[in-house]
């Protein structure tokens, strides 16, 4: 018999092989797609706000996303891996020290705000800085020779110049 927490694992392994979640924190500032059945027809309705809380438990986990509405604070808590959320996008990441963003409630305007956390490139590909280098470095090459032969033309250019004044003293 297998328990329960094997259940959980494969569960979670089928739904994220049907649908794509970003990864997200904390701070972040999240565009979630709320699947509405309306009679015979169902459509999406999106659900912007800053994420201000994220548990991770599994197929248990959830998270609260926060956002003025018509001057009113509105959250909303959703559960990661249910089938009502279509889709999750990530529209700014936010730079903050803390895991739960509970004291946005009392604050309004600026102060509510969240700086952007600004993301450092890493896995930039090797391949075409290797290729833009070497177009960098033929240029210069090339430029570099048209240098030269510039100079071998002005150093020409001087001593036939010397060589005439020679000639008429």
């Amino acid at each position: 018999m297998r328990n329960i927490e094997e259940i959980n694992n494969s569960t979670i392994k089928k739904i994220l092989g049907k649908k794509k979640i970003p990864e997200f924190f904390a701070g972040d500032t999240i565009k979630v797609g709320v699947r509405i059945a309306e009679a015979k027809r169902e459509r999406i309705q999106y659900f912007e706000g800053v994420c201000i809380a994220k548990k991770n438990r599994d197929i248990n986990s959830s998270f609260t996303v926060r956002k003025i509405s018509f001057g009113e604070g509105v959250e909303r808590t959703f559960a990661l891996y249910s089938p009502v959320i279509g889709s999750i996008k990530v529209i700014r990441s936010g730079r903050v020290k803390r895991a739960k963003l509970y004291y946005l409630r009392n604050r309004k305007g600026k102060s509510a705000r969240i700086s952007e956390k600004i993301k450092k490139r890493i896995g930039v590909d090797v391949s075409e800085q290797i290729q833009e280098n070497e177009i960098v470095k033929e240029t210069t090459d090339i430029s570099n020779d048209k240098m030269a032969e510039n100079k071998k033309e002005v150093l020409k250019n001087e001593l036939q110049k010397k060589e005439i004044k020679k000639e008429k003293k």
